[in-house]
């Protein structure tokens, strides 16, 4: 404790001094001994009034306060503390405090009396609690502890410094030297080399390795070539911080190599970021690699705490033209089926063409291998009604169970397949898939966190153009004891959820999709019969001619509301979205409705903007062209706030 107490008794002797003059002298001029003993009690009143005065402007009358409230022993142990050591009251403003913290914290400056804020930015309610914080003071990091006493009924928090500024300097120098196993693989490889040239194979794959290698050279890390499409990179960690800070600059740069001209190339990249060990960071790089590859690739995928980040993903999938890895999942999958009791198919909440066709296609083929099967299906919670009232009149045998009568028939033997979904957040019946003891998934939309990661097959093509196209091609590889082929109704089904998902064969369709179709129209699909199911009322036809009239343009994406409630909302809603696509300008559209609490958002889009990366932002999902959100207690007026504010980050 600063020791200014001499001062004031040396203060206190000179007035005393000048009393004792004032009264012999006044005694020599005759004044009375009553009058004399006046002139010490004024004074007394005085040096009182004026040292109230002077503890009153400064912080000297805290110091007084401190001085009888501190043992004068405890005063000196803490002020020879080799620490920066501080009391404050219960306002926060300093009470006291030893030299070094006056050193080290204060630089010099009296803190006596300012608030504990003005001198030190840090969070102080976990030390009222026992625990610790660390601050970062004059280029210092300190990790503070305290102490809480009481004297007089006030209370105090004694604070002490701990000096953690090496420590840091090594932890932080342990960080960036950890190292990073890092996967880059040039998607489809196989598929855009196989018609090009010698020499044009040999050009890219010089421009590809010159690429690699100048991403690497302000590394000062290696990359090893382990096949004619695959890298594998080791960076430490303050190398690829800055990597990811330029969001993976190295995917913009990939697709300027063109191959014959006309063919971009796109990478996907894994990090293994955060690992212990070499051997987890590369367990880690390939887990985000499937990621990216499953979202249809040309993006970098970083593992984290909260999740997964994703970095591009503005390019197209390209289509894989070969069928071995179709047919050899169908070889697989027949098996599990022929080893299992019965067959339950069920797809996403609130299912469209493209879920229940696919699960009727797959159930009628499921029919002619002998199987029992049945589709679990809500069907008040439903956007293909048509569809099952279509099925159900003409099949011979009852396909279509409630989610309830499925959870109460599942077996330890039986098999469920879902379709057009891989998360187990969005499936038909969670209780459903939990009591699966075998499970199967056939989707084409672009992966997700929260994926099922416990399948025994999970057949995943996000180049597909729908899950019925995935279905069509697996059942032409079915080995049947019999010549009959599937039921007309269930092909077209299917053809209804290609249909769907398509526009109409114009988005996402590749030659695989034609071939589909081919193959389908070849079995009996009848294209009448498939339109009549995409009809709606007049009154339908309506309300979306009211949604797209409601929208309106903000940077090339249309914003449209639907604020009225009926019961065809989540089938009008996203057929009201395709038709803005239509307009002049706009490369995407966004309808948001509500349903109860929840307020929707259906995406479209074109493909020059990547409305799943939008959706994801705001807790959905989907296609680069075709995704939605769900917001529960929110108003449809902060859903369009953040829309919009999403919509400029990633203009941006």
């Amino acid at each position: 404790m600063k020791n200014k107490f001499p001062i004031v008794f040396l203060s206190l002797h000179f007035l005393l001094f000048l009393n004792i003059a004032a009264v012999l002298f006044l005694r020599y001029k005759g004044f009375s001994k009553s009058e004399l003993l006046l002139i010490p009690a004024a004074a007394i009143v005085l040096t009182c009034a004026a040292y109230a005065v002077f503890y009153s402007k400064n912080s000297l009358r805290r110091i007084s306060k401190m001085n009888k409230n501190l043992e004068s022993a405890a005063a000196e142990y803490m002020n020879s503390l080799p620490a920066p050591v501080a009391v404050i009251d219960e306002a926060r403003r300093f009470v006291w405090y030893n030299q070094i913290f006056e050193e080290k914290i204060s630089l010099g400056q009296d803190a006596y009396g300012h608030d504990f804020e003005g001198f030190v930015n840090m969070d102080i309610t976990p030390l009222t609690t026992g625990g610790n914080s660390i601050c970062s003071v004059n280029g210092c990091i300190y990790s503070v502890t305290a102490e809480k006493f009481e004297k007089n009924e006030t209370s105090f928090l004694v604070l002490y410094f701990h000096d953690e500024t090496n420590y840091y300097i090594l932890k932080k120098q342990s960080d960036e030297s950890q190292q990073n196993v890092i996967i880059i693989t040039i998607d489809n490889y196989d598929d855009i080399m196989q018609n090009a040239k010698e020499s044009e194979k040999a050009q890219t794959s010089v421009e590809t390795e010159k690429l690699i290698e100048n991403f690497m050279n302000d590394t000062k890390g290696f990359i090893k070539k382990t096949s004619s499409n695959t890298f594998y990179a080791i960076i430490e960690n303050k190398y690829l911080e800055n990597i990811i800070s330029e969001k993976f600059k190295i995917l913009d740069a990939a697709r300027n190599i063109k191959i014959s001209g006309k063919y971009p190339l796109t990478f996907s990249i894994g990090v293994g970021q955060g690992a212990e060990s070499l051997a987890e960071s590369e367990a880690i790089a390939r887990q985000c690699l499937d990621m990216a590859l499953g979202r249809g690739g040309d993006q970098a995928v970083l593992k984290t705490e909260n999740g997964y980040r994703f970095f591009g993903g503005v390019s197209k999938g390209v289509e894989k033209r070969s069928r071995a890895k179709t047919r050899i999942i169908a070889n697989a999958l027949q098996d599990l089926i022929m080893n299992s009791d019965k067959i339950f198919l069920m797809g996403h909440r609130f299912g469209d063409l493209d879920s229940v066709g696919a699960s009727c296609g797959l159930a009628g083929a499921l029919q002619l291998l002998g199987k029992e099967v049945y589709i679990a299906v809500d069907r008040v919670k439903n956007l293909a009604s048509n569809l099952i009232d279509y099925v159900d009149d003409q099949s011979t045998q009852r396909l279509f169970i409630t989610p309830g009568e499925a959870e109460t028939m599942i077996g330890s033997n039986d098999l469920l397949i879902i379709v057009d979904t891989h998360n187990k957040d969005y499936v038909e019946s969670r209780a459903l898939y939990d009591k699966s003891r075998s499970t199967v998934v056939i989707d084409h939309h672009r992966k997700t966190v929260n994926f099922i990661d416990d399948a025994v097959i999970f057949h995943h093509e996000p180049y597909a153009s729908s899950a019925s196209e995935m279905v069509t091609e697996i059942i032409q590889y079915f080995k049947y004891d019999t010549e009959e082929k599937i039921d007309s109704c269930f092909a077209e089904a299917l053809l209804s959820g290609i249909m769907l998902d398509t526009k109409n064969f114009v988005m996402r369709t590749g030659v695989r999709t034609f071939e589909a179709a081919a193959y389908l129209k070849k079995i009996g699909a009848d294209t009448v019969a498939v339109k009549l199911l995409f009809s709606n009322s007049i009154d339908a036809y309506r309300r979306k001619a009211q949604i797209v009239a409601s929208a309106r343009v903000h940077g090339e994406c249309a914003i449209a509301l639907a604020d009225f409630r009926s019961d065809d909302i989540r089938i009008v809603a996203p057929q009201a979205a395709d038709e803005l696509l239509g307009i002049s300008g706009v490369d995407a559209s966004f309808v948001i409705y509500k349903t109860g609490n929840t307020v929707n958002i259906s995406g479209r889009s074109l493909g020059a903007i990547n409305v799943q990366v939008i959706m994801e932002q705001l807790g959905g999902g989907g296609h680069q062209t075709m995704a939605a959100a769900q917001l529960e207690n929110t108003t449809v007026q902060e859903a369009v706030k953040a829309l919009i504010s999403v919509i400029d980050d990633y203009k941006k």
